[in-house]
This record gives structure tokens, sequence and C-alpha cells, in this order.
């Protein structure tokens, strides 16, 4: 399998995450495909966010659910990244962008291009988070056989086991991606964030931890998605996925050392910030890795 580049959050590392102009850039980088968070607005509108908060990627502030889409358009979401937007790209009030959107964006691409809708769990609409988005597709087209939606061919991404084994009741398991990474402090912090209050989040963590494995064990999921570090601390784990023949998207893959050390597990789909950046650097493992005449 040649080695796929998905763009996280768009081309983040040169534009702010999730705004068209970051979209537009990965897709004139050659990223095979694009990575995207989705929460919903409070008129359950499907909206292209990492934090439940508003507070670290726009001048709002408070819970992404307690605004509406006209609330959230009249946001900046850009300008917090501190660096210019082409014309091409967008004037600043386009940058906000809904997956609705972002689905017009990929269409218009001229080539097949992946999609990695991640969901956000927990989160204050539980499960109708995953059921209003595969309507959002069904309504577009999209064909759950295929998981093709025209020239996009749409995978679905959790860190919880109940969304994974959600999405299975209408998806199959070869499109779903099983998110894993250790239980550490930063983890902690954002989970107790959205947890109900009282809870112990990292006995939570841990729990929702092992379920992963289970339903990745299983087959359920049918790709593993282990972040670097997890990758650099359960190598011999992730080489059994791979030997189970599930595949593996690691994510926040950046660095040289990162990508080669993955590839060697047999990662072959590959997360990162720099697209046209990871597209050298995986020319080179998979030239030097290719059989000699």
């Amino acid at each position: 399998m040649q080695p796929q580049i998905y763009a996280h959050r768009g081309a983040s590392g040169q534009y702010a995450e999730h705004t068209r102009a970051a979209y537009l850039q990965a897709l004139q980088d050659g990223a095979n495909g694009v990575e995207c968070d989705v929460h919903l607005s409070s008129d359950l509108q499907p909206v292209l966010l990492h934090d439940s908060v508003l507070d670290r990627t726009s001048n709002g502030t408070g819970p992404v659910s307690g605004y509406t889409l006209e609330q959230l358009r009249g946001l900046d979401f850009s300008t917090w990244k501190g660096v210019d937007i082409p014309a091409d790209r967008g004037g600043a009030a386009e940058q906000f962008l809904t997956l609705d959107e972002l689905l017009d964006l990929l269409l218009g691409a001229g080539r097949d291009v992946g999609l990695a809708v991640e969901f956000k769990q927990p989160g204050p609409f539980g499960l109708k988070l995953e059921d209003t988005v595969l309507s959002l597709l069904a309504a577009r087209g999209w064909d759950a056989g295929t998981s093709r939606l025209a020239n996009i061919h749409v995978s679905f991404m959790s860190f919880s086991p109940e969304s994974v084994a959600h999405l299975r009741r209408s998806v199959e398991a070869r499109f779903v991606c099983q998110l894993v990474s250790d239980v550490d402090a930063a983890a902690i912090a954002e989970a107790s964030a959205v947890l109900p209050e009282g809870s112990d989040a990292r006995t939570v963590l841990e729990s929702g931890l092992a379920e992963a494995k289970a339903l990745l064990a299983s087959g359920t999921a049918g790709i593993a998605g282990p972040g670097v570090e997890f990758l650099h601390a359960n190598s011999g784990l992730v080489s059994e996925w791979v030997k189970a023949g599930r595949t593996v998207r690691a994510w926040t893959v950046d660095e040289p050392a990162d990508a080669e050390f993955a590839y060697a597990l047999g990662v072959r789909e590959f997360t990162t910030n720099y697209p046209a950046r990871m597209r050298g650097i995986l020319a080179g493992l998979n030239q030097t890795a290719a059989p000699k005449p």
C-alpha cells in the first residue's frame, strides 16, 4: 500500500486549523485526504472545530453548543494564527466552515480525496452528533456500502468506543477508526473539562482505552488511530494490529524520525499538520523500502 497523507485539520501548520485556507492549501499540497473534528452548534449544524469551547481558536468564548450557526459565522476563527491569507483562499469572514461546506470544497478537488471525520465525545448532544452527520452525508448522496460521496471516500473516527460501536450499526469496519492514546496528564485535563462533575477522568479514560483495544482486537474497528506517543510506547501492539490486517492511521506525524519509526512498524496512513513536507519524507522512505531490481 502506498503511504496516504491526511492533512490534520487541513494544512494547519501553515493556516489556522479547520479554516477554508487550511483545507485549500492541503489540497494544493497534494494531500491524499483531510481530517476534521465535528461538533454541533446549538441549532444542530455540524461545524468544524476541535475544542468544545471557542476560546482558543476564535474571538468568542464558551461552549460551541451554546452558539447558533449564524452566531458562529460572526466570529473570527483565523486571526489568532497570525498569518496573512492569500486572496484565493477566501476572506476572513469565509474561513469558518461547516461540514457541508467542507464537502463542497472536496467535491471540487478534481480528484479522489479522503475525508476522515472525527466525532468529539463526550459531548452535550450524545450520539445525536453521529446521527446528524450520517444523515447529512446521506442527504448529499453518500453511499454507506462503499462509504463514498462522488470523489470523496469517507471514514469515521472517535476516541469513544461507544461512538465507534454506534457507527458500526450503519458503517462497515473498514471505514471506522478507533483512535487511541495513552492516559496522560494532558488527556486527563481535557476529559475533566467535558465529563460530568464528580467523574474520575483517569478511570473513565483507562476504561475507554481498554474498550478501544478490544474493539481493534476483535476487528469491530478496521482502522487503528494511535498517536505518535502511543506508537513509541506500544510498538509491539501496533505491529500486532498491522499483522492482523488493520489499517493504521497515525497522528500527528510531523517529524521525519516519527515518520520513519511509524513506517517501519507498517503504518501507511499519516495524519500531519504539514502535508507538503510529509510527502517528501514519505517519498524518500518508500523509495528506500522499494525492492532493488
